[in-house]
């Protein structure tokens, strides 16, 4: 699960517990009325009530927050890879050259683009429908055949010169 799905999850659990405290204080309140309680307990049960329904709320104000940011997010990266179809096509290009230059296997290429891609051995086995343990030994293949030390140096590899250098 990605950490934004996590994080709203999280938020929603947050605010659902929040909600169902306030529905039991409240119907605990209610009962308590119709029973003679004595104004210190109702006055705490109150309290609790107040702070569980400003809780709730903030929950969902933050979670309504987050709702916009990550559809801002997703527009943006929309427009940006509208703005530079072309330029991602042209890398996605060279980079299947490359592999295919290395030798690499179908398995393997596929393997190298989604660890250029930032994805973690499970999250490509989970993909791939294979095990980790696979997945592993297809990256070694695809460092070994390319004499790369690593993930790092495979993004570097075909980044490194697209990316403006550092003023010294």
């Amino acid at each position: 699960m990605s950490e934004d799905v996590s994080g709203r999850m999280g938020l929603l659990g947050t605010a659902a517990l929040f909600g169902a405290i306030a529905v039991l204080v409240g119907v605990d309140l209610f009962t308590d009325s119709g029973e003679g309680a004595g104004g210190v307990h109702v006055a705490a049960e109150l309290a609790v009530l107040v702070a569980a329904t400003g809780g709730l709320g903030a929950m969902l104000l933050r979670l309504h927050r987050l709702r916009r940011a990550l559809v801002a997010a997703r527009l943006d990266a929309g427009r940006w890879q509208a703005e530079n179809r072309e330029l991602v096509q042209g890398l996605g290009t060279a980079i299947t050259l490359e592999f295919a230059a290395w030798g690499l296997t179908d398995a393997e290429s596929d393997v190298g683009l989604l660890l250029l891609k930032g994805l973690s051995f499970q999250e490509i086995a989970g993909l791939r429908e294979t095990s980790e343990r696979t997945v592993r030994e297809q990256a070694r293949a695809v460092y070994r055949k390319s004499g790369l030390a690593g993930r790092n140096a495979l993004s570097a590899y075909f980044l490194e010169d697209l990316l403006p250098g550092t003023a010294r």
